[in-house]
This record gives C-alpha cells, sequence and structure tokens, in this order.
C-alpha cells in the first residue's frame, strides 16, 4: 500500500459548502468548511487555490477571505467553464476537494509605511478583497490607502455592501467607477485609469497592486508611471490556464515565468514588455 504525505501539495483536503452566496448574475461566492480541523493551512493575501469537483475537474480560483480567519475558506467565482458552473450547481453541504494555497502573495509587508493603491476592474476587486481585510485590521501600519474601483454597469458592481462600508471609513478612500450608467447612478462614469489622476498619494512611496483584465491592468500601470510611481513600485496579479498549481506542467508558462509558482502577483516592471504583446 502507497502512503501519501499529509502535505503533498497533489493531494486535496476536503472541504463542505457550508454557504454559496450570488453575487452577481454569473458569479457566487462559496464559505468552504474544512472536514479536518486540525490541518488548516493559512494563506497570504493574493495566493489561490486548487477547487475539485469530483467528476468534473480542477481550476483555480483566488482566495477572497480574510487572511486572519483561514477557516472558512471564501472564494469568489465566476461561472465561465466546466468546472465552475459544476461548482454553481453544488448545493450546501456537498463536499469537494482543496488544494493550496498556491502562489506568490501581495507584498504587505513592503508597503509597510507607504501610502497604498489598490485598482481594481471587475473580478479584481476578489482577489484584492483579502488586502482590505488586512489592512483594515492594522491600518497603523499603513500611510493613505486608496481603493480605486471599475466595473462595468452599476449592477455588475462586487461586494456593494462591503464598497459602501469601506467608503464610510473616515481613514479610507474608495472611489468607484462604471462604463455605463444606468438612470439612477449618480457616480464617475468611464474606465478605472481615469479615477488615477484624481487619487491623493505620494508617487515616491507608495506601492501599487493592481488586478483585472490585462488590458486593463497594462494601461493603469502605463497612467501610474504616468503619475511618476516606479514600476518597481507597481504589482499586478495574473491569471492562466494552470493545472498543477507547482510548476510541472507548463500550461501557464508567461514568457519565462510560470504564473502557479513565479505569480499571479508579479512586479510590473518584470511583465512589462510581455504585456505589450498578443497572445502570451
Amino acid at each position: 500500500m502507497m502512503l501519501v504525505e499529509r502535505n503533498d501539495p497533489m493531494l486535496p483536503r476536503w472541504y463542505r459548502i457550508q454557504h454559496r452566496r450570488e453575487e452577481l448574475a454569473n458569479t457566487f461566492t462559496v464559505t468552504l468548511e474544512p472536514q479536518d480541523h486540525e490541518d488548516i493551512p493559512v494563506f497570504d493575501c493574493g495566493q489561490f487555490n486548487m477547487l475539485y469537483v469530483f467528476g468534473v475537474g480542477e481550476i483555480p480560483i483566488s482566495i477572497s477571505g480574510d487572511p486572519a480567519h483561514p477557516a472558512p475558506l471564501i472564494h469568489t467565482i465566476r461561472a465561465v467553464g466546466n468546472v465552475s458552473n459544476g461548482l454553481q450547481g453544488l448545493k450546501s453541504g456537498a463536499l469537494i476537494g482543496v488544494r493550496g494555497p498556491f502562489g506568490t502573495p501581495w507584498p504587505l509587508a513592503l508597503a509597510e509605511g507607504k501610502d497604498l493603491l489598490l485598482i481594481a476592474g471587475g473580478l479584481g476587486l476578489a482577489p484584492l478583497r483579502s488586502v482590505m481585510y488586512h489592512v483594515i485590521a492594522h491600518r497603523k501600519a499603513y500611510g493613505r490607502v486608496t481603493l480605486l474601483y471599475g466595473a462595468r454597469t452599476p449592477e455588475d458592481m462586487l461586494y456593494r455592501q462591503e464598497c459602501e462600508h469601506w467608503r464610510a471609513h473616515l481613514d479610507l478612500d474608495v472611489a468607484v467607477t462604471v462604463d455605463r450608467a444606468t438612470e439612477s447612478w449618480r457616480g464617475s462614469v468611464g474606465v478605472v485609469t481615469r479615477l488615477i489622476a484624481h487619487a491623493l498619494f505620494d508617487p515616491a512611496k507608495t506601492l501599487a497592486f493592481v488586478c483585472g483584465p490585462e488590458v486593463m491592468m497594462r494601461f493603469c500601470a502605463q497612467e501610474l508611471e504616468k503619475c511618476r510611481v516606479p514600476g518597481e513600485q507597481i504589482f499586478i496579479s495574473m491569471e492562466r490556464n494552470m493545472k498543477c498549481a507547482i510548476g510541472f506542467c507548463g500550461h501557464c508558462q508567461y514568457g519565462p515565468f510560470f504564473i502557479c509558482k513565479d505569480g499571479p502577483v508579479l512586479p510590473y516592471y518584470q511583465v512589462k514588455d510581455l504585456l505589450r504583446k498578443r497572445e502570451i
């Protein structure tokens, strides 16, 4: 009989779906309760897990919960493929497999004592949600904290109530914009990059964390550089088709990098030239 070590990265832990909340028409958040309460891995902001649905497959999903409370696990998922649609169809009490956490986190230790600028587009707010939890819990460790969030329409805003709660904090700056407004919308209209020039931060001592579609991250980084934020102080979260999550299979190769182990969080200056090329 072959024995598999408990910390084998290819061996999933079993979690049960405790709760599922519909966020948007095709986006939902699952709360996962571990079945082994003596073996709960901790995670850092920006890392991801591989979620396995029996008989369907496995997909990488960023962790969007509070790193100070690794159980239960929180994941926000957009239903766009077989596995994510399979997850959406599971009811409370269903059992799934979880491998992880994997990947490089947001460099929050490097941001201590500096201004922190978070820029999210669409579902890109999910990997930055854990950063907001951490920053609020350790507010004195950071300077000015600003969240800039862009959504397609007001109906496509993720975590709307939380965004309103964060905005209510006197020591947090939160600005939201939409690409297309409705009659009831009274906020900003336009792409999220337009908010950068109006944000208050010291470019010399600012770290920027950017997450969203690649084209959005590229233009945000370019705008940040125009505002004199050095490329070494800009970090982006990349997304690729990850299979093994530990750099063996090569599915997530991006130039010289493997997103599963060298990312998903990468310094912008390292991938700046790659972002300009199509189909990489």
